[in-house]
């Protein structure tokens, strides 16, 4: 699989940050696999019109933190993995999201009244279980 890297200048995070957290998120989606590899400096360049040092700085991070490894003259592949053994649950919860979202634009949310909403049930239920990201019980 190609990612296709999109840069959101309104969210405030760096756009090398945005790059990587996109390819954290594929990898934890099981998107992006070992041995896949990441678009070219010149191609994300071209297709997002940013500096390629931002990409580079992208790519050398994730290289550090392991997940992925460039190859002089061939491209940088992914080596590592954050797809935990919960990916098969990944099917039936995004059902149920999806059926979420459909509920809340019927309600009348538009995207950003949805994503408010998601994010601060989501931060509060973190708090409510000690942060730990766990659910109790």
């Amino acid at each position: 699989m190609v990612i296709e890297f999109h840069l959101d200048a309104r969210s405030g995070v760096a756009p090398y940050l945005q790059l990587i957290h996109q390819v954290r998120q594929a990898l934890r989606l099981g998107l992006l696999r070992e041995g896949d590899r990441l678009p070219t400096v010149k191609d994300v360049v071209a297709g997002l019109a940013i500096n390629p040092n931002t990409v580079l700085k992208a790519y050398r991070e994730l290289e550090y933190e392991g997940l992925v490894a460039a190859r002089p003259g061939i491209g940088t592949f992914v080596t590592g993995t954050l797809a935990g053994a919960s990916l098969a649950a990944h099917g039936p919860l995004r059902r149920d999201l999806q059926r979420w979202l459909a509920k809340a634009r019927s309600a009348g949310l538009d995207d950003e009244s949805i994503e408010a909403l998601f994010l601060s049930t989501f931060r509060s239920a973190s708090e409510d279980v000690g942060g730990t990201g766990r659910w109790a019980g």
